[in-house]
């Protein structure tokens, strides 16, 4: 199946001014010699490999343009490429594909620090104990943006897997997003709740409070998690003024938590979402798989999502994620959510919801008044003039 997408890619052959401080030395030698090696600034790519004979760069599959001796056996290609998505790239050498990478990230200019930005404050993890799932530990940590003040209630996003997002500089560089869109006032003031899955012993919860199609991690986060944080922080009580996202299981978990409580989340982030039957146990409890028609036959929710996913993303037995995905969108659009979904080309991977980041944040909190405490959710007009998602095979003859 063949997604009609357009990938807006521009590649120049020669050095561009802006890539100047990318340099091969910056490469593993390891990924030079199997030809994985790439680097980024912003638009700026270097991509290098070692090879007797002169090879063809590929990325995202179609030809980039020759490439420039460095070196004995040594080859490099610099241009530009679209940022807000991600990227994969590929070598013919004497006819043969070699090397490359899938889910090369691409980031723009709100996901690196920025001149005269201040920057917020990461809290210590903080250890919760479950009394709802029995003897469950859980770790969190809250991030604070530097404009917020005790006296005026900060709005709130609750960030599955938070583990991830501790690292400033990771692989979704969230804390220097959060800190740049706050100061353009792209986003409200927030406190930001970075919330690891929890064990019970040795065992690992995260599948249990993620995949699980019930109310019971809503209330999770409704009555132990979140009092503590408001213990500490002057944060609202809307759903309004609330947000809550994930990746893969963590995905499902976010939209499973506004679906049950849309009065405590009215704004979904799904990245790479698993809404498939991961923890469906039949004739005992539903699995993520059935949320498409849930969302068709169900009183409609007051609720705004933004989905992301790739068409390369898993086949398994749990279930298709891109067809899922696409379920997902069509059942939304159908029922007149106020929605977005973003596909691109990359697998099971954070990449592309890295990149977008900035995009999807600006999305799911655009014109958000702090006077208000509620709004009805409406489908964009752009939206409401497209048709509804199809898919054609691309893989078979």
């Amino acid at each position: 199946m063949r997604f009609h997408l357009t990938f807006l890619l521009a590649i120049v052959s020669c050095l561009p001014a802006g890539a100047a401080k990318l340099d091969v030395s910056q490469l593993p030698a390891a990924d030079v010699k199997k030809g994985a090696a790439v680097i980024s600034d912003g638009p700026d790519f270097l991509f290098a490999i070692e090879s007797a004979k002169k090879p063809e760069l590929y990325i995202d599959g179609q030809p980039a343009g020759p490439m420039h001796r460095a070196g004995q056996d040594r080859w490099t290609y610099s241009g530009k490429l679209k940022t807000g998505i991600s990227h994969s790239f590929y070598y013919m050498i004497d006819g043969q594909k070699v090397g490359g990478k899938t889910d090369v990230p691409a980031f723009g200019p709100d996901s690196y620090e920025q001149p005269g930005v201040p920057r917020g404050t990461l809290s210590e993890k903080i250890v919760h104990m479950s009394k709802i799932y029995e003897g469950m530990q859980s770790n969190y940590w809250i991030y604070v943006p530097a404009q917020y003040d005790p006296g005026k209630p900060a709005a709130l996003m609750v960030w599955q897997d938070g583990q991830g997002r501790v690292q400033r500089d990771g692989a979704a560089r969230s804390q220097i997003v959060f800190d740049n869109l706050t100061h353009q006032k792209k986003i409200p003031v927030m406190i930001h709740v970075f919330i690891q899955p929890g064990t019970v012993g040795t065992k690992a919860m995260r599948s249990i409070e993620y995949d699980t199609v019930s109310d019971k991690y809503a209330q999770f986060l409704r009555d132990e998690v979140l009092p503590e944080v408001y213990a500490k922080y002057n944060v609202r009580k809307d759903g309004y003024s609330r947000g809550i996202s994930g990746s893969s299981s963590g995905g499902i978990c976010a939209f499973n938590v506004a679906w049950w409580q849309p009065e405590q989340f009215s704004r979904v982030l799904s990245n790479i979402g698993s809404f498939t039957s991961i923890q469906w146990h039949p004739g005992e409890i539903d699995g993520g798989n059935v949320y498409p028609f849930k969302i068709r036959k169900e009183p409609k929710r007051n609720i705004r999502v933004w989905l992301q996913d790739g068409s390369e993303d898993l086949e398994n037995n749990h279930g298709s994620w891109p067809l899922q995905n696409l379920q997902m969108a069509n059942s939304l659009k159908m029922m007149n959510y106020d929605f977005h979904l973003s596909l691109g080309t990359g697998t099971h991977n954070g990449a592309h919801g890295a990149s977008e980041l900035p995009e999807e944040m600006s999305w799911l909190w655009r014109d958000y008044d702090p006077a208000k405490t509620e709004q009805t959710y409406e489908m964009e007009a752009s939206e409401k003039a497209k048709p509804l998602f199809r898919v054609k095979i691309y893989n078979r003859e």
